[in-house]
């Protein structure tokens, strides 16, 4: 059973923009959603990977980057350093124009940053076969 969002939340993260965002960390290997601080938060086994957030009034996606990736996706206009993150998270705000393919490579490098070695052989094994049409689309 997933932890209640806050209140005043209600309604936020099921805006199309993080519906979209949901299905493609979902589809990863082994991935589970929780709600914890208030919001949502996908998780490879027990560690989270993506959180979806709304920081300074303003909606967002926190990932859970190595230090090389962080540094290169904060050079990004709309990056910024996750607040609480320790220099481990980097956000990108998602309520201006959306590159969707930098959110699927920033979705799988933090999923690999966190998973077990297991689950990577598991989305790299999915990888290397034929994709299916519903995860074209995920490329607009």
């Amino acid at each position: 059973m997933k932890n209640p969002v806050l209140p005043h939340m209600a309604g936020i993260f099921d805006r199309p923009v993080f519906v979209r965002a949901r299905r493609m960390c979902l589809a990863l290997p082994e991935t589970s959603e929780r709600t914890s601080w208030g919001h949502p938060n996908f998780r490879a086994g027990r560690k989270v990977f993506c959180a979806f957030e709304i920081v300074k009034g303003r909606p967002s996606i926190a990932f859970r980057l190595t230090a090389s990736d962080r540094k290169a996706v904060e050079r990004k206009t709309m990056a910024f350093a996750t607040p609480y993150g320790r220099g481990l998270w980097v956000s990108v705000w998602i309520d201006d124009a959306i590159d969707w393919r930098l959110i699927a490579r920033l979705i799988e490098q933090s999923y690999r940053a966190v998973a077990i070695k297991r689950l990577v052989n598991t989305l790299d094994d999915s990888s290397k076969r034929p994709r299916r049409k519903h995860r074209r689309s995920l490329r607009r």
